[in-house]
């Protein structure tokens, strides 16, 4: 029983559903108070944490429905509103250490596992800007200065720690508006339309055009699934 807390884009078809199939079972070991798995990691880490595991589970469907899954089974739990659990079962980037011994000679997932912080920066870089604009000048700086190789223990933490806030309206329009400029030539309409679109209207319509025209820098950005999941 595992729920990972790398983003979702990095989980391979089998992990991302099996992912979806055991939150499910957290949540009713959690809100029935059933003995099976009750002592698990897994299940204590997220006890009391309802928000949270709400807020993964829709991370996960934003993530099927970029694979043409649809998910019909939401999480309702609303405990701790915005906190998340601190207490990890393996760290954050030996997460990602770990999908890579697990998909050796298998199906990877939709977005590559990072082989440099650099590739680990450029995949986060949308997701970052949607939160903090100054916290992504600093990081973009950082990663700049370092060598290939170095970092991403360090860094991967802190973009983590980003990813489970909220987007700001301002922040999250900015960083959907630079996403569309990979895609824009692609579009049936114009530049003033864009204005007259909500943000997940104009979302959906850059994963479609992502895909379509295979767009591989926002294929492996995780902004194109994640942002979904903080929209109301």
């Amino acid at each position: 029983m595992r729920i990972w807390d790398v983003n979702p884009g990095y989980l391979n078809r089998q992990s991302l559903l099996g992912e979806h199939r055991e939150l499910h079972a957290i949540v009713s070991i959690i809100k029935n108070n059933k003995k099976g798995y009750s002592r698990h990691p897994e299940t204590l880490r997220w006890q009391g944490f309802g928000w949270a595991l709400n807020q993964r589970h829709k991370l996960l469907a934003a993530e099927m429905n970029l694979r043409g899954y649809v998910d019909r089974t939401p999480v309702l739990l609303k405990t701790q509103r915005q906190k998340w659990p601190e207490v990890f079962v393996d760290p954050p980037a030996n997460q990602l250490s770990i999908l890579a011994t697990k998909y050796k000679d298998k199906e990877q997932g939709r977005i590559p596992l990072p082989k440099n912080v650099q590739q680990l920066w450029a995949q986060h870089k949308y997701s970052v800007m949607a939160r903090d604009e100054a916290e992504y000048k600093y990081i973009d700086g950082w990663v700049a200065s370092r060598k290939t190789g170095e970092g991403i223990n360090y860094i991967y933490p802190e973009l983590l720690s980003l990813l489970r806030c909220p987007p700001g309206e301002g922040n999250l329009r900015n960083a959907i508006q630079h996403m569309w400029g990979y895609v824009s030539q692609h579009a049936s309409f114009s530049g003033k339309a864009i204005e007259k679109k909500t943000m997940r209207n104009l979302l959906t319509q850059i994963q479609h055009l992502t895909f379509l025209h295979d767009v591989v820098y926002l294929k492996e950005s995780t902004a194109l699934g994640e942002l979904q999941a903080w929209m109301r």
